[in-house]
């Protein structure tokens, strides 16, 4: 007999940014817990957005008050907050 393949149900990995750097503007560059990071322009989609809690993050001082919490951007106590697997393909 041999194993061509194994498979284990408990092992679950999950994507997790690991660190996050505002580079310029709207623009942050993600760093993800699998060595992967993506620099995400957060600019067109607050532009977009017509929800006044949305768009006071075009005031770049809070749009800089971002954290890491359990992982994720998080602003201002999840105030705004994006999935994980959008800011990791880049696409918000």
């Amino acid at each position: 007999m041999k194993i061509v393949e194994e498979y284990n149900d408990f092992q679950v990995n999950f994507i997790k940014i690991k660190s996050a750097k505002h580079i310029e503007d709207f623009t942050i560059r993600i760093f993800f817990n699998d060595g992967i990071n993506r620099l995400v322009d957060f600019k067109p989609f607050l532009e977009s957005s017509l929800h006044p809690s949305i768009r006071k993050y075009l005031d770049e001082i809070k749009f800089k008050q971002f954290k890491i919490i359990d992982g994720n951007l998080n602003w201002n106590d999840y105030d705004l907050i994006f999935p994980i697997d959008n800011l990791y393909e880049g696409k918000i």
